[in-house]
């Protein structure tokens, strides 16, 4: 169930989100699920009014700054993970190398038996803990949080050499998939 102090109030807003995978399964650990999930981003920026300002995909969650166009974050949110939900377990059941898969699929299907909904398998957990970034200062320090993540967990040195984020984009790279810059966009200094 999700707690009110969770819920997205202001649609249109800059909001930084977090989502885990159920039971923390470190599922991002290969790289074919974290495809999906970049390819569905990269959807919801052409196709649904999704504004993605920065990401980080973890083994086990995601980091994301975004706001929606059309004012309906919450929706595309919601469709989003219905949709990679059932894309990665898909991927999981047709993906007969992978090693995890039965003790994953078995996860999946327990959280999913046990949630509210039913639901065949739940892949991602209930809420989405938005935050809405409402000044320059807290905006750049959950840009800055979202991009140390990996050096805090000791996967790379610098920020830029983590493969899935958008580190790369505000270190004058290119990341994997198009993002407006929040310097840019808001006028921040990163």
């Amino acid at each position: 169930m999700q707690s009110q102090g969770y819920k997205i109030r202001d649609e249109g807003g800059v909001h930084f989100v977090s989502f885990a995978v159920v039971e923390w399964v470190d599922i991002f650990s290969r790289r074919l699920y974290a495809d999906i999930v970049l390819d569905s981003l990269s959807y919801c920026c052409k196709n649904k009014g999704l504004k993605l300002f920065a990401w980080c995909i973890m083994s086990n969650h995601v980091h994301l700054i975004l706001q929606a166009e059309n004012g309906d974050l919450s929706g595309i949110l919601r469709d989003f993970k219905k949709f990679t939900s059932k894309a990665i377990i898909k991927a999981i059941e047709d993906n007969k190398q992978e090693s995890r898969r039965n003790w994953m699929l078995w996860i999946f299907k327990k959280a999913g038996e046990s949630n509210s909904r039913n639901e065949h398998y739940q892949f991602w957990q209930q809420n989405n803990h938005p935050i809405l970034l409402e000044t320059p200062a807290f905006t750049l320090e959950k840009l800055s949080y979202l991009h140390m993540n990996p050096v805090k967990a000791g996967i790379v040195d610098k920020a830029e050499e983590y493969l899935l984020s958008s580190a790369r984009d505000y270190n004058g790279g290119k990341g994997l998939i198009a993002i407006e810059h929040l310097t840019a966009a808001y006028g921040l200094r990163s």
